[in-house]
């Protein structure tokens, strides 16, 4: 049977609704801001068509995506993971977002809670390991609950703790918070969860860590992920 278009009930094309889905989510970027960008190009559509776009697709992008990472990933050693949790406000009230990430900088799971304490610890560190498999080395910061949690599941003799070794979790933050100010904050902890979650899959994706290559090597990268990107959901 003939996988059907998710496209095929709109009028506009597919490439500019990865485009639009694309500049919103990766770049910081508000609504009216991508409308602009559109109309510069010859595309008439509202900044509500592009809320609409990236609520409708970017779920579906996001998941296509980690699907195919996660298969070429299953080909390599999960050799050291880095966890570390950040404080978000949604309408005045402190929510913590708990992030995973391995040990090249690649954003493996992203959870929203309301709690820092053992069980919003136990539940994340769960959810990574079910989609993700097993770590040889978990490094965490001092915070008590990743100790309890890794308690319970039973290793905690993989965590390591220390000073300047989690900067790697750290830093994997600052696409979400510099993407989070164009936003003016979130109103709702399920939006948040929904766009951490794809914000986190679409910079997996284009992320080329271009310090690490020469010139030709990183724009044949860069070629190469757009390339796929425009492939995303093709019939």
């Amino acid at each position: 049977m003939t996988k059907q278009s998710p496209f095929r009930y709109f009028k506009t094309s597919p490439e500019i609704i990865r485009l639009a889905v694309m500049l919103y989510v990766r770049f910081p970027l508000s609504l009216r801001n991508v409308e602009d960008l559109l109309h510069e190009r010859g595309v008439d559509v509202s900044h509500e068509t592009i809320r609409f776009w990236w609520n409708r697709f970017g779920p579906m992008f996001a998941s296509e995506i980690a699907r195919k990472r996660r298969n070429q990933a299953r080909c390599h050693s999960n050799w050291q993971w880095h966890f570390d949790e950040v404080f978000v406000k949604i309408n005045g009230e402190r929510h913590y977002l708990w992030r995973a990430v391995d040990h090249e900088g690649e954003v493996l799971e992203s959870y929203v809670s309301k709690r820092r304490d053992r069980k919003a610890a136990l539940k994340f560190i769960r959810k990574s390991m079910k989609r993700n498999g097993q770590p040889k080395i978990i490094v965490t910061d001092k915070l008590r609950s990743y100790r309890a949690a890794m308690m319970i599941i039973g290793n905690a003799d993989r965590q390591e703790t220390g000073r300047w070794v989690n900067n790697r979790a750290e830093n994997s933050h600052l696409p979400f918070r510099r993407r989070e100010r164009a936003m003016l904050r979130f109103r709702r902890a399920k939006t948040l969860q929904k766009f951490v979650s794809i914000h986190a899959s679409i910079q997996n994706h284009f992320n080329q860590e271009r310090h690490l290559y020469s010139r030709i090597n990183f724009k044949l990268n860069r070629a190469a992920a757009l390339a796929e990107w425009r492939q995303l959901l093709s019939a």
